[in-house]
Parts: C-alpha cells; structure tokens; sequence
C-alpha cells in the first residue's frame, strides 16, 4: 500500500476548476447557439453543475461572456499578450520583418481561440451588452497593438509618412480574428497566414520592409 496520500485540493482551487469549466462550457454553447440563443442553464447542464452555480460566479450572461473573451486571449499560458512567451522571439528580433512576424505568430495562436467567440458577439448587433463586450475587446486591443506599433517605430523605423494611429489601423485589421476566420476558412493553413499577414504588414509598416 502506497504511503502517498492524494493531496486535497484547496477551496481556492476547486473554485478556480469550477470557475475555468463553466467558461469552457459557456465557449462551447455561445458558438453552437449564439449569444442570444445560450440560456445560463444550458451553460451550466454542459458545465455539470447548478445553474444558481453559474450565477454565482458570474452573475450575468455580459459577465460571462467577457470571461469567455479573457479566456481565449489568455490561452494555456494564462497571462496577457505582453506577457506571452512568443514576445521573447519579439525582443530578439534583428529586423522590422522578424519581429513582426514573431508578433503575427503569436497573435495567430490568440486569433486562433477567439476568432470564434469574437464572431459571437459580432453576430448579435441588437445586445446591447454583447456589443459593449466586443467593444473592450477592440479598445484593448487597440493599445496593446498600439504599444507594439511604438516598439516597431523606435527600434526599426514606420515607412516615410505613416503616423502611428494609421500603422495601428493596418496591424489591427490584418491580423483581427475576422480576418484570420475568414481565410482560414477559405482554406488556408495557419502558416499561410501568418506568412501573407507578415508580409503584408512589413510592406504596408516598415520603412525597410525587405530586410530579413
């Protein structure tokens, strides 16, 4: 008999396992049913636990689906953008063109969880909560891309006359989930993305777009 006792978790830690399973749950039925559609009963069936459950954690269905949007952007790593390992490869760069396609790869992993929670929200125009939840999505997204747009500009130089405002408009729309949902869904690989997303963007950003 093994003298190993099982280590009982922490209330902290079953309450974080809850919390991460009902969000997986909500991810799932948002997709299949859209916002309007999903019932907080229909995410608590998929969660196996009780609907007062999901109210208790989240307490509305906008609180739930901004948990959704975190959780997408997050990924296995659990931490922000910024923080995300793939922004070692984004500091090391030697150009404007690396760094932007280790910027495109790493954001082509985040695009690839929540393009699909992000046309949720897009689909639903008449929620007014949906859409104040997509909003902070993009203004958040707006100055994260905005820190990198800086970054590309002191290091590597923006092309002659492209003001940082417009250089966040082009790196925001290649590289927004719709865009990245939309050719995948035409059959493109991820590599093929990130190699066109980069490319474009080094055209369209760099003062020196062909330096390798």
């Amino acid at each position: 008999m093994s003298d190993v006792k099982t280590q009982k978790k922490s209330r902290r830690e079953q309450a974080q396992e809850t919390r991460e399973r009902i969000v997986r749950a909500a991810l799932e039925v948002f997709v299949e049913e859209g916002y309007t559609g999903t019932r907080m009963a229909d995410i608590a069936k998929r969660a196996g636990v009780a609907v007062q459950t999901v109210y208790f954690v989240f307490h509305t269905k906008p609180e739930l689906l901004a948990a959704c949007f975190e959780y997408a952007v997050l990924g296995p790593e659990k931490l922000p953008p910024p923080l995300q390992s793939f922004n070692d490869n984004i500091r090391s760069a030697r150009s404007g063109r690396a760094m932007l396609k280790a910027f495109v790869t790493g954001n082509a992993a985040i695009c690839a969880r929540a393009a699909a929670i992000n046309e949720v929200a897009r689909a639903a125009p008449h929620e007014p909560e949906a859409r104040a939840v997509l909003d902070n999505s993009e203004d958040m997204r707006r100055r994260g891309l905005g820190d990198y747009i800086a970054q590309i500009s002191q290091r590597f130089g923006l092309r002659d006359g492209l003001d940082p405002d417009k250089a966040t408009d082009i790196l925001m729309t290649v590289n927004h989930p719709q865009t990245y949902l939309t050719l995948r869904g035409y059959g493109w690989s991820e590599q093929e993305f990130v190699d066109w997303a980069t490319d474009t963007c080094a055209s369209q950003l760099l003062a020196k777009p062909d330096r390798r």
